[in-house]
């Protein structure tokens, strides 16, 4: 959970290829190991690849939406 909303729709990406065109997409798909992702208002959902830790993951997701 977001403390703003950031996208007015749903946004699905399976894949970083999906994903290039849109700004919050592309950045939170250049952290390694992040394989899809929902936005939706105030909450991004982040599938990880199985050997990915969620404590870099973490980290760096909230890196990346604190610099929006």
């Amino acid at each position: 959970m977001l403390d703003r909303v950031i996208a007015d729709r749903p946004a699905s990406f399976l894949n970083a290829a999906s994903g290039k065109e849109h700004p919050i997409a592309s950045k939170l798909f250049a952290i390694p190991g992040i394989t899809g992702l929902l936005i939706l208002g105030d909450f991004i959902t982040v599938n990880k690849q199985p050997e990915a830790r969620w404590t870099e993951i973490t980290k760096q997701v909230e890196q990346a939406l604190a610099s929006l």
